[in-house]
């Protein structure tokens, strides 16, 4: 049978990397919620008591999750004595 048909026609096969045979997945089930919470209570220690102010940084992206980058598409550009139809050909006495 093809598996193709349930999957309405679309390849089977990941392009790229395939993210379900990572090679790392294993690792990730060595860290439990303990050793998380120790990494995490390290942080905040060295945040406050250390002000260790990049221990901070790395605590708040975490816990807040981190804010994506907003870029400015605003064009600051003006031009003087532009006229599109000159641009695109037409006749100027129409």
């Amino acid at each position: 049978m093809d598996k193709r048909k349930s999957n309405g026609g679309h390849s089977t096969k990941s392009k790229g990397v395939d993210k379900r045979k990572n090679i790392y997945k294993d690792a990730l089930d060595a860290l439990t919620v303990d050793k998380l919470r120790g990494v995490l209570t390290m942080l905040h220690k060295k945040a406050t008591e250390d002000n260790d102010t990049a221990a901070g940084k790395i605590l708040l992206e975490w816990y807040l999750s981190k804010p994506t980058t907003i870029t400015d598409n605003n064009n600051t550009h003006t031009l003087d004595n532009f006229n599109i139809k000159d641009v695109l050909g037409f006749d100027k006495t129409e």
